[in-house]
């Protein structure tokens, strides 16, 4: 199973520069992505400039967007931006994408939250239709520029509904999931995601992503449990659940990945819950026994 990292774009105090230095020692690791998580009502740094920045900084590391808002999106841009991405890269862009679950985000964005399926189904179209050098209409134009990724950057939908999951096997290349990363709902999801699939009459086999966050040390559990319950939100029954189930030493970590993968999974990203540059070379040192 392939292993990936998150970059640390939403933990509050990270610099710039600091985000360029952690992708620069990813691409050096052994990753095989570097993710980012997203929102627009928060104090993080924007996920398509942040992917550009680190895919100048990089060579080999495939970039990955862990998910990414689309509905809050303008449509037409988004695929723009992803093509454009998905070219300087070389083709290292995978394009993670689900509808979101924060009101707040989509009043600031002035988008219709309860419409935002309906939306997002629109956009997944459209956007292929886009990186496929299709016109969206008869007064409109191709909009370049060409993904080097024949079709598009590879499709990853997240959302544990039922919906969601069977909108994922139909429409994307793969599943990914939120930063739990229950081995049992991983593998139902997985279960339910690949019925649909085939139900859709789909060839080969879908691709399986799953998060989940870290922090190499214990010392470490309550700036962890500090930034979930910040990003989340304070009095949010979830934050708690996902702050209690972060692993700190390397043995608990490489036991989560094992777990993981045994769900089904082909890669898993590990989510930054700490931002200390040291962690880049920590997770990597853990993750590199792993292979030995």
């Amino acid at each position: 199973m392939k292993i990936g990292i998150g970059l640390p774009a939403t933990i509050s105090g990270t610099k710039g520069k600091d985000l360029i230095e952690w992708a620069r020692r990813a691409d050096q690791g052994p990753f095989s992505s570097l993710g980012i998580i997203d929102r627009l009502v928060y104090p993080n740094y924007e996920s398509m400039i942040t992917l550009a920045a680190a895919a100048g900084a990089t060579q080999r590391i495939r970039l990955m967007t862990t998910i990414l808002l689309a509905p809050i999106r303008d449509t037409a841009m988004l695929a723009k931006q992803a093509a454009t991405l998905d070219a300087i890269s070389g083709g290292r862009l995978t394009l993670g994408l689900s509808i979101g679950f924060r009101p707040d985000d989509f009043l600031a964005a002035q988008v219709p939250f309860k419409k935002r399926g309906k939306i997002f189904e629109q956009q997944i179209g459209q956007m292929k239709q886009i990186w496929a050098g299709q016109p969206l209409g008869d007064s409109v134009g191709p909009i370049g520029p060409a993904p080097v990724q024949a079709g598009g950057p590879e499709l990853l939908l997240g959302g544990y509904t039922p919906i969601a999951l069977q909108r994922g096997g139909r429409l994307a290349d793969g599943f990914i999931s939120g930063g739990g990363a229950d081995p049992v709902r991983l593998k139902q999801s997985f279960q339910i995601f690949e019925k649909a699939w085939q139900d859709a009459g789909r060839k080969g086999q879908p691709r399986f992503v799953a998060c989940f966050y870290v922090a190499v040390g214990q010392e470490l559990a309550g700036r962890a449990s500090e930034y979930i319950h910040d990003y989340y939100g304070r009095t949010n029954p979830m934050a708690d659940g996902i702050a209690q189930s972060i692993p700190l030493s390397p043995e608990e970590i490489q036991d989560k990945i094992h777990s993981v993968a045994d769900s089904g999974a082909d890669e898993v990203i590990l989510w930054p819950a700490v931002a200390d540059l040291d962690q880049v070379d920590r997770i990597a040192e853990l993750v590199g026994q792993m292979g030995k």
